[in-house]
């Protein structure tokens, strides 16, 4: 089992948990009061840094209710989180953008993670032609 080092930088917020057979996605909280109006953006802070082992780097994403119960949207879609973003404070945020006024409170859940292997060494091979079958270009596989 893979363990990662967490440093708690807020004392307000419930300790990260895998919540086994469920998902293996791990939800982060609000390590601050928010008031947000509609059209703002904003680093989130998640009151936690962390050392990811070796070979790894995390996926950050919101919740499926981030949007409904908040009114956000994370501006960058999906968060990537490299081994080096290992420091004391290199606390891990949530960027947000407010489409509707809103309030989050601390400990509230509003993103989650998980941890993923690097990618492996890959190299490049340019060819003139590619031997799969062509599916039509973007697009083209119709509505509904």
């Amino acid at each position: 089992m893979e363990k990662i080092k967490i440093r708690y930088l807020s004392d307000n917020i419930d300790r990260l948990c895998y919540i086994d057979g469920k998902s293996d996605w791990i939800d982060l909280r609000s390590a601050e009061e928010v008031e947000m109006k509609a059209g703002e953006f904003r680093l989130i802070h998640l009151g936690v840094a962390m050392k990811l082992p070796a070979g790894y780097e995390a996926h950050l994403v919101p919740r499926s209710s981030t949007y409904k119960n908040f009114g956000l949207i994370q501006t960058n879609h999906m968060g990537v989180i490299d081994g080096s973003y290992c420091g004391n404070d290199d606390e891990w945020c949530f960027p947000a953008y407010a489409l509707r006024d809103t309030h989050i409170h601390v400990n509230d859940r509003i993103c989650q993670f998980r941890i993923m292997k690097n990618q492996p060494a890959i190299e490049f091979e340019a060819v003139e032609s590619l031997d799969g079958e062509n599916r039509g270009g973007f697009g083209s596989t119709g509505i509904g």
